[in-house]
């Protein structure tokens, strides 16, 4: 039964940013603005890094791999996007939508997991500095972050594999401007319970358990710099959680938004289209100017970058 609708449907319709055809050009504009905006900066913050060697610390190299992450989560959907919104074409052919769900999905929980290792970073160097330099070694850092990307996979290509199980029928129009697992499971004529519960489980405890990990962590950072006797200090630390803080918040919250309370509406509302930018397309955006303006090694690093002056790994 699976297969039997599989093959008649060679391409779906993404008609999720605007019906109006005089807001294209509005709406083309902007998205490659901040396309640009959003490569340009996170690429700008990863060659700080490597190419710095003050910024060689685990902070910096989770750092890296989350602007790394945002390129390939931005550039899954964005691009694609903008061709439509260019050709006026809003087609995108089965197996270009299955694959890209399955890369949306892995940068996605990618920076979900990436932004839980940074709090557990923070939390051992504010928490337990003694401790830290022995369990944060560079090896477990590369560990770390190599178990990130092996769980993002494991987890797309389970919800790509039932996606791929299900049949569809004549309506092919999916209401995002990019392939997501609520919009085509709606879209399916099979039986959708099973792709529901492994969303619901997995999908839940991908989403859920970062989100309390991180703030079990800045409970515990909050109170350890509480007990900082120097105004000066605890402002410094305060100063370097506060914009992950801000991630956070931002990322997470369109995520439950989106994932865990959807509208109840069949088609998508305004606010679920917000939320589906702000998480896609805004938090990318703003993750270099957080991460740069809100931190002295950071200005100083991209400063000496765009002068030309880089130390690499020597002196």
């Amino acid at each position: 039964m699976a297969g039997g609708n599989q093959t008649s449907i060679l391409e779906f319709l993404l008609w999720g940013l605007s019906e109006q055809p005089e807001q294209q050009y509005l709406l083309f504009q902007v998205f490659l603005w901040m396309y640009v905006v959003t490569v340009a900066g996170n690429l700008l913050i990863v060659l700080a890094i490597c190419t710095d060697r003050c910024l060689h610390t685990p902070m910096y190299f989770f750092l890296a791999s989350l602007s790394c992450a945002d390129i390939l989560f931005t550039s899954t959907t964005v691009p694609k996007a903008l061709v439509n919104l260019q050709t006026q074409s809003r087609s995108i052919s089965y197996a270009g939508c299955l694959t890209q769900l399955y890369f949306f999905l892995t940068f996605g929980d990618m920076d979900i997991f990436l932004l839980a290792t940074m709090a557990y970073d923070r939390y051992m160097a504010i928490c337990h500095p003694l401790h830290y330099t022995v369990v944060m070694s560079p090896q477990r850092c590369i560990l770390m972050v190599t178990a990130c990307w092996t769980l993002t996979n494991l987890v797309a290509m389970t919800h790509t594999f039932l996606i791929f199980r299900l049949s569809f029928c004549s309506k092919k129009i999916i209401p995002d401007f990019f392939c997501d697992l609520g919009p085509l499971m709606k879209l399916s004529c099979s039986d959708t319970q099973v792709n529901e519960l492994v969303l619901l489980l997995v999908g839940g405890a991908v989403i859920l358990s970062p989100f309390m990990l991180i703030l079990v962590s800045y409970i515990h950072i909050v109170s350890a710099i509480l007990r900082v006797p120097s105004a000066q200090g605890r402002h410094k630390a305060f100063s370097t959680c506060s914009s992950h803080l801000a991630v956070v918040f931002l990322f997470f919250g369109t995520v439950i938004r989106a994932y865990l309370c959807p509208s109840s509406s069949s088609s998508n509302s305004v606010e679920d289209t917000v939320a589906v930018v702000l998480y896609t397309v805004v938090t990318p955006l703003l993750n270099p100017f957080i991460y740069s303006l809100r931190n002295k090694d950071m200005k100083s690093a991209l400063g000496r970058l765009l002068r030309g002056k880089v130390s690499f790994w020597g002196h």
